[in-house]
């Protein structure tokens, strides 16, 4: 069984990380999406309310499992016997930092291989960051979510 696990914040999931999800979907016979707490980085969104939205995307694809880990990404893809990781690339940056990652991976990880999607352009130009930024400056952020994503923010979020 192949199964793979693209990791992330998804603070907040974009259209981008959903291209690259249903894109990847006949690759695999799983695809776990899991959100990696990372515990210098503070989130805009609460894990829960990550997780919602990660199950609501996906609800009707049986293939996908959202999941959450702390630690190490390797250890999580042992812990659901998955021998692959998704990543999406952007530009050359993502590259450059994702190979660097994907190598370490691959040592530690005991032959966990990476495996890289190019973003389709018009997803290219956006990122997670960009998008909190655009959220919290109450800009119209509906342009870069998936469709049934609604936000609440306001300043004591």
């Amino acid at each position: 069984m192949k199964i793979a696990v693209f990791p992330g914040s998804f603070d907040p999931i974009t259209k981008g990380h959903v291209d690259l999800i249903e894109r990847a979907h006949p690759l695999f016979d799983k695809i776990y999406v899991a959100i990696g707490e990372n515990s210098v980085k503070s989130s805009l969104f609460s894990l829960e309310q990550r997780l919602t939205w990660l199950k609501d995307v996906f609800r009707d694809n049986p293939k996908i499992e959202v999941g959450q880990f702390t630690g190490l990404t390797v250890n999580y893809c042992r812990e659901v016997n998955a021998r692959y990781l998704l990543r999406g690339l952007r530009n050359a940056s993502d590259f450059d930092y994702e190979k660097t990652i994907s190598q370490l991976n691959n040592i530690i990880g005991k032959d966990l291989e990476t495996v890289f999607l190019i973003s389709r352009p018009e997803y290219s130009h956006f990122s997670s960051t960009i998008v909190r930024e655009i959220i919290k400056g109450k800009g119209d952020y509906k342009p870069f979510l998936p469709a049934n994503i609604e936000i609440n923010y306001s300043e004591n979020n």
